[in-house]
């Protein structure tokens, strides 16, 4: 293998490490474990607020650090680094989940914090690393390339997890909480193990004028973030864009984050949720590579709307659908637009930002996205909260008021379309050609 063809493959395994969380703790068994185990016994609409608040926090906390952290690392040409240090934190905070008592739902939703702030941490460089491994006419394949890998990578691992909640004899397990605690665990490791592999074959190229990270490159990194703020005047399109994918983002990283909390609140069981996590996977990894192909050929802008409308279409039809052969319908299209979508939007910011400052720029990228997936859950809780609150009351036995809560459920998904629509609108708006003439125009004056 070229080094070349090295780089790109050892960029793509982080996403093969990394998706294990995202699956399998994020989308899987810590929504189905916080509803069923630590927080077991509470109302489903006050655990889903729990939950969505858990999520809330990490973004925060995530958005508030990682444009300074970028900027950080450009400064000291030390995105791989901080990337290291993120992804084993989150590995260490993933192996943590295993040892929280069950109804101890304030220690599972602070671990679960400190595991989302290594996740999206480690994403901020593993994105800003892309433009050192790919130029630009392959890099909406290369990124697509990644989430394919992802998907691939977190779905063999979950459907290995699955396998260990359902059967845990096979694995000298005594029951089905076993299985799931050990799985955690099991994320740990491939995420620390395959994390080997980008940091051998991924080179960071060295900036012009960088240093080691110390003091003075601290010191340079806090006011180039500063700096970023002032220039930012002349990076209208950026600026545009961030603004349409803080919200077209949000409603795809919502639905990833609540599908199986919202399916448990209308009634499915446990293991229909669990296939179609796995469906989705397993129909993720070849449409995000395909996805990426047809954008490099048909045009990034045109592959964005379709995957828009597409959730757009997908959350209308999640509030209505009853049954479970919808539900695996709703997976195999989430499926086909979720990694397209991200790839795309991933790849197309490269094109506007001043090349030298991908760190900082990935930083606000992330920041944004974030900030977006505070507003997400907390928007489900909150629709969700006021419904069962205003209907509640009038409910006259139990299953009325369980009818009322499935119905404040619905709702609380279905709001989530608003984000997609605003989304569209703004990146309408997107001209490229002129934010290549801004980002040249940064270069030539920083």
């Amino acid at each position: 293998m070229d080094n070349k063809k090295k780089q790109i493959w050892g960029w793509a395994m982080y996403d093969w490490a990394n998706s294990a969380f995202a699956t399998t703790v994020m989308a899987g068994f810590f929504p189905l474990f916080f509803k069923g185990y630590w927080s077991a016994g509470a109302d489903v609409n006050v655990s889903t607020a729990q939950l969505g608040l858990a999520n809330s926090i990490a973004s925060l906390i995530v958005a508030l650090m990682a444009p300074i952290m970028g900027a950080i690392a450009d400064k000291g040409s030390a995105k791989k680094k901080f990337m290291i240090f993120f992804a084993y934190l989150g590995s260490l905070m993933t192996a943590a989940l295993f040892l929280v008592h069950e109804g101890d739902w304030q220690m599972a939703s602070f671990v679960y914090v400190m595991g989302i702030i290594g996740f999206s941490g480690a994403n901020v460089f593993y994105d800003s690393l892309l433009p050192s491994v790919a130029n630009e006419k392959e890099i909406d394949y290369v990124s697509g390339l990644g989430f394919g890998m992802g998907y691939l990578g977190g779905g063999l691992l979950f459907l290995v997890n699955v396998l260990m909640f359902k059967f845990p004899g096979w694995f000298g397990l005594a029951s089905g909480t076993e299985g799931v605690l050990f799985s955690f665990l099991t994320v740990a490791i491939w995420w620390g193990l395959f994390t080997l592999i980008t940091i051998f074959w991924v080179e960071e190229k060295q900036a012009e004028g960088a240093s080691k990270v110390n003091f003075a490159a601290i010191k340079a990194g806090i006011r180039q973030y500063f700096d970023t703020w002032k220039k930012i005047k002349h990076l209208q399109t950026v600026s545009l864009f961030l603004a349409a994918y803080w919200f077209y983002i949000d409603g795809v990283d919502t639905i990833i984050r609540m599908a199986v909390d919202y399916g448990m609140s209308i009634g499915f069981e446990a293991g229909d949720l669990i296939v179609a996590l796995l469906i989705t996977q397993f129909v993720g990894f070849p449409a995000a590579i395909i996805y990426g192909k047809l954008g490099q050929r048909y045009g990034v802008r045109k592959g964005i709307f379709i995957g828009i409308g597409a959730y757009i279409i997908i959350t209308f039809w999640g509030v209505l659908m009853d049954s479970v052969t919808e539900f695996y319908s709703l997976a195999i299209a989430i499926g086909f637009f979720q990694g397209g979508i991200q790839a795309l939007s991933r790849s197309y910011y490269s094109r506007l930002i001043p090349k030298g400052q991908e760190g900082e720029f990935y930083g606000f990228y992330n920041m944004l996205g974030k900030f977006a997936a505070i507003l997400g859950p907390l928007l489900i809780g909150v629709v969700g909260l006021t419904i069962r609150g205003t209907l509640g009351p009038l409910a006259n036995s139990p299953e009325q008021l369980e009818a009322i809560g499935q119905v404040a459920s619905r709702w609380g998904i279905g709001s989530v379309v608003l984000l997609f629509v605003i989304g569209a609108i703004l990146f309408k708006f997107v001209d490229e050609d002129e934010g290549r003439r801004e980002a040249l125009f940064i270069e030539e004056n920083s």
